[in-house]
């Protein structure tokens, strides 16, 4: 199979903070299938490391009130087209690019909301299959 993943789940140090979110269980997961590393915010030119990222009003702002949300979007575009044809995406869980289900709610205050982030937004409108690093009995059930 052909697996769309976050780059920071696999141990790429892209987040806005120069950090990653390396997952064991799932790359052990993905053992012989084809992995394609994305990361939205790499493609759409964000500096590592960058402000803090947060939707709010479907909008993308920096924790420092910065508008990013058409940069964002053509990042989000950009990785579209390298995942287009992958069999199921595992994207990270709260991310205003990857989030699915839950995200920050924009105030940078940590707190959480329902919602999905712009890329993941973008991928469920063009039908692909999509779970976050939580669903991992869901992804084997794929696999």
């Amino acid at each position: 199979m052909k697996i769309g993943l976050s780059a920071c789940l696999y141990g790429k140090n892209v987040r806005y903070d120069g950090s990653n979110k390396k997952n064991e269980a799932i790359l052990k997961l993905l053992e012989g299938h084809e992995i394609i590393l994305i990361c939205p915010e790499l493609s759409a030119g964000f500096e590592i490391p960058h402000d803090p990222l947060e939707i709010s009003k479907n909008k993308v702002f920096t924790c420092k009130g910065q508008d990013v949300t058409e940069k964002l979007e053509q990042g989000c575009l950009a990785c579209l087209e390298k995942v287009k044809d992958c069999d199921l995406l595992i994207l990270k869980q709260k991310s205003p690019s990857c989030g699915k289900g839950k995200i920050y709610d924009g105030s940078f205050s940590g707190k959480l909301m329902q919602g999905n982030g712009i890329f993941t937004k973008l991928c469920l409108k063009q039908g692909l299959k999509i779970f976050s690093e939580e669903e991992i009995s869901d992804i084997k059930k794929e696999l």
